[in-house]
């Protein structure tokens, strides 16, 4: 999949709505979870750690570690889409306009909600932009890549990646609390299940048999040319044979 690839079809502005939207919604969801200071989710911990250490804000660092996986797609010959270069820098440009805006957060009875409004607005963002087809993020290419490259199934390489992730992020001073272990056993079935409402159609294949069968080509037979009717001229001075001109009472009655 190339970065252009994609660009055309019925549904492309759709899609193109769906894809920014459900990057901006990641952000901002991701930032939910830094105000609600419960635990982030997997890689929210390595990024909130980085930049504790980088003194960075965390959406710059999300930009930089996004681009950084994206160039280890180069040995596992993964191919970006739009929606691959695109997950780089939207997630990290909302994530720092979100925490902008959004105060922090005192007392369990504000952090609870903000929590859990996070982790489902996680998911609403992961099937809109998902759906989109634009290609994967780049840790989401990462383990699929890996995934063909080793042979191993998804679930251990994501897994794997996973734990070293957040044990770095962990060492390095990431937020790592309830909201880990939540959002773990949740992204998935709400991810699913966003997924399935905002799938976009995909284009209709054209299948041999199903292509109507060409209709018989009618001959038409020309009709019998009619014989003609040669007429012999009279030779010169011969005399034509009186044609009788009598009714049939006339030739009865004639001696």
């Amino acid at each position: 999949m190339s970065i252009a690839s994609g660009l055309h079809g019925r549904y492309l502005t759709r899609r193109l709505v769906q894809l920014y939207l459900g990057l901006t919604l990641y952000g901002v969801s991701s930032a939910l979870l830094v105000r609600s200071g419960l635990g982030l989710e997997p890689w929210g911990v390595l990024h909130q750690g980085l930049a504790e250490k980088t003194g960075l804000t965390i959406g710059v660092v999300s930009i930089i570690v996004g681009a950084m996986v994206l160039l280890l797609w180069i040995p596992i010959r993964q191919r970006p889409g739009l929606g691959t270069v695109s997950n780089v820098f939207a997630i990290g440009l909302a994530m720092d306009g979100t925490l902008a805006l959004v105060p922090d957060v005192h007392g369990l009875t504000g952090r609870v909600p903000l929590l859990a409004l996070g982790i489902v607005l996680n998911g609403v963002a992961t099937g809109l932009y998902i759906a989109a087809r634009f290609g994967p993020g780049p840790r989401d290419g990462l383990m699929t890549g890996l995934h063909r490259l080793t042979g191993r199934s998804i679930r251990l390489v994501r897994t794997a990646i996973e734990v070293a992730v957040v044990a770095t992020g962990f060492v390095l001073g990431g937020s790592v609390g309830v909201g880990t272990v939540l959002y773990a056993l949740a992204i998935g079935p709400l991810a699913q299940f966003f997924l399935r409402r905002f799938a976009v159609p995909e284009p209709a294949a054209v299948h041999p048999e199903a292509a109507p069968e060409p209709r018989p080509v009618r001959h038409e037979v020309a009709p019998e040319p009619r014989p003609i009717r040669h007429e012999v001229a009279p030779e010169p001075g011969s005399v034509l044979p009186e044609v009788a001109t009598e009714t049939p009472g006339q030739a009865i009655l004639r001696p």
